[in-house]
C-alpha cells in the first residue's frame, strides 16, 4: 500500500485508532450503506468518535456460504471487543466480530505516524453530498423476500460480496500475517532479540498451519479423516439440559466424552463440534450467555433455536486448523459437552479479544 494514501493506513494489530465521525463515514457510503460492497451496519454507529485498538488485520476471512473457504479482504481490520450486538438485525445473538474499512478510521494522536495520517478530515474520502443517510443504513439491513418473510443483510451474509477468491496455497497470505502483527504473542519486548523470537514463533505457527492444510487436502482426496480426527458415530444424539446461566463456571468435557455425543456429521442436535474447540477441552470457563436466535448467513432469516447453545467467555476460534483466519468466531457449545465446575476452581484466562458472546443454530 502507498503510504501517501491516508485512507489506506496499513494498520497493524495493537495500534490505536479513532472511528471517524458519522458524517465522514456516511460520505464514503453508497445508497445501500456500503463501501466497496462492505456494509456499514446500524450497530456500528455507536462507535463513531470512539478510540479503540486494532485487534487484527482482516486481510483474509473464512466463509461458510458456499462450503468453507478463506477469501481475500483488503484495507479492513477488526477492533478489540467490537462485536455486532444485533440491535439492527432482529436481536441476532451471533456476536460477530465487525469488519472496519480503514477509510472509516484514523490513527489517534500520540502515536508515531506521519502527520498526514492524523488529519481530522480527509478530502479524498469521496463525499457524496448526503447520498447515504442513517435511514439508508437502517433500511438496507432488512427487507421482505418473495414469500413475504423478513430477511436481514449484514456483513456475515454478504462476506462473499466484499471479498475475493484467494488460492489456498497462496504464500502471500502468511507474509501478510507476519507483517500485520496478527501472529504476535504480545509476550516479548521490543528488543532485537524479542522481535527475532516473535518472528521465529510466527514462522513456526505458519509452518504448522501449512502442514495441516496440505495434509487435510490430501486426506480429502483420499476420502480420509482430516486432522485433528474428530469422528462421531451416533445415529441419534443425546440431549442434556443443565439450564446454565451467565456467570456460572463450567468445565468442558474431554475429547472422548464429547465424541460419544456426536453423529456421523460430528454434530449434536445439528450443532457442529468444530476442530477449533478441541483446544478448550478440559478447561474451566465462565458462561457468557445462552444463545437462542441468530441470522442464518445463507438465507438471511432470523432463526429461533430449538435447543439453545452456550457461549463461554473468551472462547473463540483460534484458526489453528483453518489457515490462521483472524475472524475469531465464538465457539458454540451444547450443554451435553459441559459440566458444572466444582466449587473453588478458577476459570481459564480469557482470550485477549473480549468476553462477550455469540451463537449458532
Amino acid at each position: 500500500m502507498s503510504s501517501r494514501n491516508p485512507t489506506c493506513l496499513n494498520l497493524k494489530a495493537g495500534e490505536w485508532v479513532e472511528v471517524r465521525g458519522r458524517e465522514e463515514i456516511l460520505a464514503t457510503l453508497d445508497s445501500q450503506g456500503r463501501l466497496e460492497n462492505l456494509p456499514f451496519m446500524p450497530e456500528m454507529l455507536q462507535y463513531c468518535g470512539q478510540k479503540l485498538r486494532v485487534f487484527k488485520r482482516a486481510d483474509k476471512t473464512c466463509q461458510y456460504l458456499q462450503g468453507w473457504s478463506i477469501r481475500r479482504v483488503k484495507d479492513v481490520v477488526h477492533l478489540e471487543g467490537v462485536r455486532c450486538d444485533g440491535t439492527g438485525h432482529g436481536g441476532c445473538e451471533a456476536g460477530c466480530l465487525i469488519f472496519w474499512k480503514e477509510r472509516w478510521l484514523k490513527r489517534v494522536a500520540g502515536i508515531a505516524v506521519p502527520v498526514k495520517d492524523l488529519s481530522e478530515t480527509d478530502p479524498s474520502l469521496g463525499r457524496t453530498d448526503g447520498f447515504c443517510t442513517v435511514e439508508s443504513i437502517l433500511s438496507a439491513s432488512q427487507a421482505r423476500n418473495s414469500e413475504g418473510e423478513r430477511v436481514y443483510t449484514c456483513q456475515a451474509t454478504d462476506v462473499n460480496k466484499f471479498t475475493s477468491h484467494m488460492r489456498s496455497l497462496d504464500p502471500r497470505q502468511y507474509i501478510r500475517d507476519l507483517r500485520s502483527g496478527n501472529l504476535a504473542t504480545g509476550l516479548s519486548d521490543d528488543s532485537r532479540s524479542g522481535r527475532a523470537l516473535e518472528l521465529v514463533l510466527g514462522l513456526i505457527r505458519i509452518l504448522q498451519a501449512v502442514t495441516i492444510s496440505l495434509f487435510n487436502r490430501l486426506q480429502a482426496r483420499r476420502h480420509g479423516v482430516v486432522y485433528p480426527f474428530i469422528v462421531g458415530s451416533l445415529e441419534k444424539t443425546p440431549l442434556e439440559v443443565l439450564n446454565l446461566q451467565a456467570g456460572e463456571l463450567v468445565q468442558v468435557k474431554y475429547k472422548d466424552e464429547i465424541l460419544a455425543t456426536l453423529d456421523k456429521q460430528n454434530c449434536n442436535r445439528g450443532l457442529l463440534f468444530d476442530s477449533e474447540m478441541l483446544a478448550y477441552c478440559g478447561g474451566i470457563y465462565k458462561v457468557s450467555r445462552r444463545v437462542k436466535k441468530i441470522i442464518d448467513e445463507k438465507t438471511g432469516k432470523l432463526i429461533e433455536m430449538k435447543y439453545p447453545c452456550i457461549v463461554l467467555e473468551g472462547v473463540v476460534c483460534r484458526s489453528d486448523y483453518h489457515r490462521l483466519c483472524p475472524r475469531a468466531i465464538y465457539s458454540y457449545w451444547r450443554e451435553s459437552w459441559l459440566v458444572r465446575a466444582a466449587p473453588g476452581l478458577l476459570p481459564a484466562k480469557p482470550q485477549q479479544l473480549d468476553a462477550e458472546s455469540a451463537g449458532e443454530s
